[in-house]
């Protein structure tokens, strides 16, 4: 039997692509599959999968990347595993370490790490250019040494398979299992409530969505996730709109189907910054699986998809006018919510499921290790 070893020091052990998908997925197939995290939880077995923990969690990103990265390198050399598995751009020189010690190792491209810091706001525009060409050429040099790249997206994957050949694009797509139970359900049972889920900040449009309920009589908005600054839910605290909102922190798996199950539609309205106008919210892709209308950023890639699965409806993320306008659209004719949700749902069902993703890790998998 292959011994698999996945490898986070930024990630959670029950990170929802890391372990509910892939390493599950692994388990389920009879690899013998474990975790290595950077927290101080016991070591446990879920879904077949060993979660082992450094015993340490560093409280600043500098000192993660300094100390998390080492502590999860030795945990995982200790295993002595057949393949590799690294989800995180910190984790690199250890996964050289490990092709050094004669291992196979994976690297999981999950954002395009130079794009992304591009978008950082609090790094100034001079520095970030600088850092973001930096750990470019730092990719491009390093990238070729592993045995295969995994990317989350097609565009992390088109640009990376410039440097190495073997890059499988392997899409976060939503697990259909979890979203089950909301599968034609009574739309009269949905609440005047409309939802948001994940984390919280300026560039993911919280402001314009909250903004946009200073409109609003009778919707209500659920919140789930946690802010990234403080600072930006004070501000937001005093906004009209923010009377509207059922603030309900960071919820687990159950709750968050329970909070869309309640709920008569999503809202994806990210920020147009490079990171994200190429990338594939997993939670627009989980909004179609429980059902729900969409609304979303009038992205190409996004608008697209929705213009073509009639799922919802696109908007400027900046203009909450706009914004509440397509959440009244939505909101005052429930039969066509009915209809977009059980459209997006469909297409969920064909083409934008774990399922299929499923099975090509399961064949990069096997290429590698044969």
């Amino acid at each position: 039997m292959h011994k698999i070893v996945h490898m986070t020091s930024a990630h959670s052990r029950y990170d929802t692509r890391i372990f509910y998908k892939m390493c599950s997925s692994l388990a389920s197939k009879s690899y013998d599959t474990s975790l290595i995290v950077a927290d101080t939880l016991k070591n446990e077995k879920k879904n077949n999968v060993s979660i082992i923990s450094t015993g340490h969690k560093e409280n600043s990103r500098l000192k993660r990347m300094l100390y998390d990265t080492q502590r999860v390198y030795k945990k995982a050399l200790d295993l002595d595993g057949h393949l590799y598995h690294i989800h995180d751009p910190e984790l690199i020189p250890a996964g050289l370490k490990l092709k050094k010690n004669g291992k196979k190792v994976i690297f999981d491209a999950h954002e395009d790490l130079p794009q992304q810091i591009l978008s950082k706001p609090y790094l100034s525009p001079l520095f970030r250019k600088a850092v973001s060409k930096f750990f470019e050429y730092f990719e491009h040099i390093n990238l070729k040494k592993f045995d295969a790249i995994i990317a989350a997206t097609p565009f992390i994957s088109n640009k990376i398979k410039q440097t190495n050949p073997n890059t499988e694009n392997i899409n976060n797509y939503p697990l259909l299992s979890e979203f089950k139970d909301l599968k034609n359900i009574d739309w009269s049972h949905k609440k005047q409530e409309i939802a948001y889920v994940g984390g919280i900040s300026k560039i993911r449009g919280i402001s314009e969505i909250i903004k946009s309920l200073n409109f609003s009589k009778d919707i209500r908005l659920n919140l789930a996730g946690s802010f990234s600054e403080q600072k930006l839910k004070e501000e937001l605290k005093k906004e009209l709109g923010w009377q509207k909102v059922n603030e309900l922190g960071w919820l687990d798996r159950q709750n968050v189907i329970a909070t869309l199950k309640k709920s008569q539609l999503g809202l994806v309205t990210l920020y147009p910054t490079i990171n994200y106008i190429d990338s594939l919210p997993v939670k627009m892709f989980e909004y179609m699986s429980a059902g729900l209308p969409v609304i979303a950023s009038h992205f190409p890639l996004w608008k697209s998809i929705i213009t073509h699965t009639e799922c919802g409806l696109c908007v400027d993320p900046l203009d909450p006018q706009a914004i509440w306008s397509a959440i009244l659209e939505i909101t005052s004719n429930p039969e066509k919510a009915k209809k977009m949700g059980e459209n997006g749902r469909n297409a969920v069902e064909k083409k934008y499921n774990w399922q299929i993703e499923e099975q090509k890790l399961l064949k990069l998998y096997e290429k590698v290790l044969n």
